[in-house]
Parts: C-alpha cells; sequence; structure tokens
C-alpha cells in the first residue's frame, strides 16, 4: 500500500524526494550536496533544519545561480574525487539523481563514504516498468526522471534498483534506510518494477 509524501512545507510547494531527503537529514547537520544544480535541495534543508550547507557544481549556469541564491558552492568536477576534503568532516553526503551520470560510480561512492558520515543517493530506476515497455517497444526510455534522447544524455550508467542492492553487499555498504517512489506515493510492492526513484540512505560497514 502506497502513502503520499509532504509536498508542501511553510506555503512552498517541494519535490517529493527533498521532502524524502529532508526526513534523513538531522538538524544542524553539515551537509555537502554533489552536482547541487542551482542550490535548491541545501536552500530547503537550509529553512527546514537550520543546515551549514556546502555545494560542489560542475555547470557554469548552475553554479553561477547557487551563488546568487546565496549558496557556499564549488566549481569544480565530480569526477575528479573529493580529495580536498578531509575524512568525515560531513554528517551527511548527497548524490540526488546525478549518480547515473558519473563515470567512475564505484569511486565517488566510495568517496562520499570517507567524507560523510552517511550518504544520500538518488536515481531513476531503470528497472521501473514503463522504461521496460519502452525497450520492449525497441526504444531507449523517456520520462520525467530520463528526459534525454539517446543522442544528447549525458547518462552513461544506468541500473535497476536491484542493481544498486548488489553493489551495496559488494562494497560492504550497509543501506540504513530505503525509499522507492513514483509520482511522490511510496512504493512498497514490488519496488523495482512499479516505482521510478530509488532513494537510500547509506553508512560503511
Amino acid at each position: 500500500m502506497s502513502q503520499s509524501i509532504p509536498m508542501t512545507t511553510e506555503n512552498t510547494v517541494i519535490r517529493p524526494d527533498f521532502a524524502l531527503i529532508s526526513q534523513w537529514v538531522k538538524p544542524n547537520a553539515k551537509v555537502l550536496d554533489l552536482g547541487c544544480g542551482d542550490g535548491e535541495l541545501l536552500t530547503h534543508l537550509h529553512h527546514q533544519h537550520d543546515i551549514r550547507g556546502y555545494g560542489i557544481e560542475k555547470d557554469d549556469k548552475n553554479w553561477l545561480t547557487a551563488m546568487e541564491n546565496g549558496v557556499d558552492v564549488l566549481q569544480m568536477d565530480l569526477e575528479s574525487g573529493l580529495s580536498g576534503f578531509e575524512d568525515l568532516s560531513f554528517d551527511t553526503v548527497i548524490l540526488s539523481q546525478t549518480l547515473q551520470a558519473m563515470h567512475n560510480t564505484e569511486g565517488i561512492v566510495k568517496e562520499m563514504l570517507r567524507v560523510g558520515r552517511e550518504a544520500i543517493v538518488t536515481f531513476p530506476n531503470f528497472g521501473y516498468w514503463r522504461n521496460r515497455i519502452q525497450i520492449l517497444l525497441g526504444q531507449m526510455p523517456v520520462s520525467k526522471t530520463l528526459p534525454y534522447q539517446w543522442y544528447d544524455t549525458p547518462n552513461v550508467h544506468l541500473c535497476t534498483i536491484h542493481d544498486f542492492d548488489t553493489f551495496c553487499r559488494n562494497h560492504n555498504i550497509v543501506v540504513i534506510e530505503r525509499k522507492v517512489i513514483t509520482g511522490g506515493q511510496d512504493v512498497q510492492f514490488l519496488p523495482n518494477f512499479l516505482g521510478n526513484l530509488a532513494m537510500y540512505r547509506l553508512k560503511i560497514a
């Protein structure tokens, strides 16, 4: 049975995945958001929990917008790693819907768990039934969570929920909590088939 995810805070509509991430971040936490975009998530977490937030963003336009929005953000390529950050220097490190665009997936997850006491990773579930149907029809999936055409997509490592579960087991990563949602609804039955966005809260074993 599914249940609704809170969609508003202080009369402002927020993304359902941001609402769930907010539940996993403690008040006054020190948070690092990788691929932070325009800083929307960090701004939301600051308003909700008074966090100390920092972002990393590669895109020039997003970096500038985040700066203009008052977010402390560094412009750098995540593929180069997080060597500039000390071990356990953050309470939570977040990678929101960026995992599939990483070339060195294993490396960035390991770095997140080195730098942060906990990590939050979210990604579109390639095993979602609508994606499967599009593949059966002979075409690459295009959806809200996978909005690109095959020829212009930044995604290089799409995976399913089962794939990521196996990845965590093989790398001694503890899944503290997992949520799967579709259209803002919590999916508990057949999540790898009926869920289109996977959300993980992780720590080192």
